[in-house]
């Protein structure tokens, strides 16, 4: 099976409702589709979201990436040969993340098709079934307060709480949400690079001084900030999570160095794809260090593969961030992982098991 050519699409689907954090609002899914085509006529898919402000890349960039840059470097490559063309993909050039990721899971894709086993099976098995939290947009308290109760009535017990800000309000949000849902679910917050070090010590001490649990905090400080990092998770008792702080390998293992977090949350549009999104978890288990599996604002093709990697890499990736499929007024997409509200189960097709795309633009 040798891959013959390289294809995009744009795929546009309206979200239920806008995507609010500290750094942005989104009203739709607006993605990339990566389609490697292969001589025995066989399609793998892939998608990469443009998300400037967390990994630079834009749609314009993640063409011109592949195009110009990725893909000359896999025209006639085998794709039984993975390790090498995963080594091509990282190497065609610095950064373009989710570029990277795009082709990687297309490759992926494949790879699972040519030996006919779902792509979780190769990646060393386990429970195709997981479950996800789901993302409350920052708003006025009320509507956050609202949607974290109508997600709780929906079956989810787990929510991811944006805040960022304003430091009093959103101490007032989580403290209205936590009354709010009681017990019937756990709370996940994520500043988004909105705090600052001494900001985010004061307002978890606030929260915990008032009884409020929380599951974990994401992201409180600028992604560059590890000492900020540092700061916050050796201040509080409440788990702090990194995302933006890291990218790639070589960054977890500098933050778990410092000590400047718990938990690591994987991103296949961060890692560059699924390869190193292994390697993290490799080292991220060598440490003893827990990590998430998340997602950007992306539809059912992308999150499948971080899926099939959740379920693969279980005993290290033990939370689930992957509600994009979930806050998309439909699912494009025909086959493949299932998206049930907090459920998310994987067939026994072969590779993503995706059979059709529905609504693809041609670029």
């Amino acid at each position: 099976m040798k891959i013959t050519d390289i294809r995009f699409g744009m795929l546009r689907v309206p979200l239920k409702t806008p995507f609010k954090t500290a750094l942005r609002t989104v009203d739709k899914v607006e993605d990339i589709v990566v389609m490697v085509h292969t001589d025995d006529g066989r399609v793998g898919y892939g998608e990469a979201p443009a998300t400037a402000v967390i990994t630079g890349d834009t749609h314009g960039s993640i063409v011109d990436a592949i195009r110009h840059y990725i893909a000359p470097r896999l025209i006639g490559q085998d794709i039984a040969d993975l390790n090498r063309i995963t080594k091509l993909v990282q190497g065609a050039m610095e950064k373009n993340t989710s570029a990277k990721a795009a082709v990687e899971i297309a490759i992926y894709d494949l790879w699972g098709q040519l030996y006919d086993a779902p792509l979780y099976k190769l990646l060393g098995g386990g429970d195709p079934v997981i479950t996800t939290d789901i993302t409350i947009s920052v708003d006025y308290i009320d509507k956050m307060v609202a949607d974290s109760v109508a997600a709780v009535e929906r079956g989810f017990e787990s929510l991811k709480i944006k805040v960022g800000k304003d430091i009093g309000v959103d101490i007032e949000r989580v403290r209205a949400i936590y009354a709010a849902v009681e017990d019937r679910a756990l709370l996940r917050l994520d500043a988004n690079q909105g705090w600052t070090a001494k900001e985010a010590v004061y307002a978890l001490h606030a929260l915990e001084d008032a009884g409020v649990r929380l599951e974990l905090v994401e992201q409180p400080v600028k992604a560059r900030d590890l000492e900020g990092m540092r700061y916050v998770t050796e201040r509080v008792h409440t788990p702090i999570m990194a995302d933006e702080s890291v990218f790639g390998p070589a960054e977890v293992m500098d933050l778990i160095r410092m000590r400047a977090a718990d938990i690591i949350n994987i991103k296949l549009m961060k890692t560059g794809g699924i390869s190193n999104a292994i390697r993290i978890a490799d080292i991220a288990g060598l440490y003893g260090v827990e990590c998430m599996i998340g997602c950007m604002l992306e539809s059912s093709i992308s999150v499948a593969a971080a899926v099939h990697v959740a379920v693969a890499k279980s005993d290290v990736i033990t939370k689930v961030d992957l509600d994009g499929p979930s806050l998309c007024a439909y699912d494009p997409v025909d086959g493949g992982v299932n998206f049930n509200e907090s459920e998310i189960s994987i067939s026994e097709a072969p590779g993503l098991g995706i059979r059709e795309i529905r609504g693809l633009e041609p670029l």
